[in-house]
């Protein structure tokens, strides 16, 4: 069993965009494994590559009933207009939780790491853990995805947390004097 370490908020690697799996390989096998050993250790629901450090589209998710799965170079796609409103974590803002909109059902296509054509339908939290992955996957983190006033709280959060200040959050400067928000990479979904 190999676990890595999993990169926290302000991190950089966070925020950069992984690219596309060409090699199907042994090294790729190897990081699936690390990302199933390194999410069992964490009880999280879901981790991507990028969340390792690894710039690499790849992700794996286990479910509570024992069913677990990874994607290679995920795309998504959204069957219908259903949204669904609900508590979002992520093992990279340890401990904290925020209502999060994301679509309600998700068909994820893909691949498996030994190169095989894979699509899997999601509903609920699965298709909540798919988008939040493929989000990472795009430098994108589940709190650029909440409303202005939910952000400002979790920005708030992350700055009292006791593992905040492990790396330099991405800031931006407000163009108003004495005010700072934070810089979302992308628009709204989750």
């Amino acid at each position: 069993m190999t676990t890595r370490p999993v990169r926290i908020f302000g991190d950089p690697v966070l925020r950069a965009k992984a690219g596309e799996v060409v090699d199907f390989d042994r090294q790729l096998h190897r990081l699936v494994e690390d990302l199933h050993d390194t999410l069992y250790d964490q009880q999280g629901y879901g981790l991507a590559a990028t969340q390792l450090g690894v710039l690499q589209r790849v992700f794996v998710w286990h479910e509570r009933d024992g069913t677990e799965g990874h994607l290679v170079n995920p795309v998504l796609e959204f069957p219908d207009d259903e949204e669904q409103d609900g508590p979002e974590g992520c093992l990279s803002i340890p401990g904290l939780y925020f209502d999060t909109k994301r679509r309600l059902n998700t068909v994820a296509k893909g691949f498996d790491m030994h190169g095989r054509e894979v699509q899997i339908v999601g509903t609920e939290k699965l298709a909540r853990c798919f988008q939040h992955e493929t989000d990472h996957l795009d430098g994108v983190l589940f709190i650029d995805r909440l409303d202005k006033e939910t952000r400002k709280a979790a920005m708030k959060a992350i700055r009292e947390a006791e593992w905040s200040g492990q790396a330099a959050p991405t800031v931006k400067v407000s163009p108003h004097a004495g005010h700072h928000e934070h810089s979302p990479a992308h628009g709204s979904h989750r």
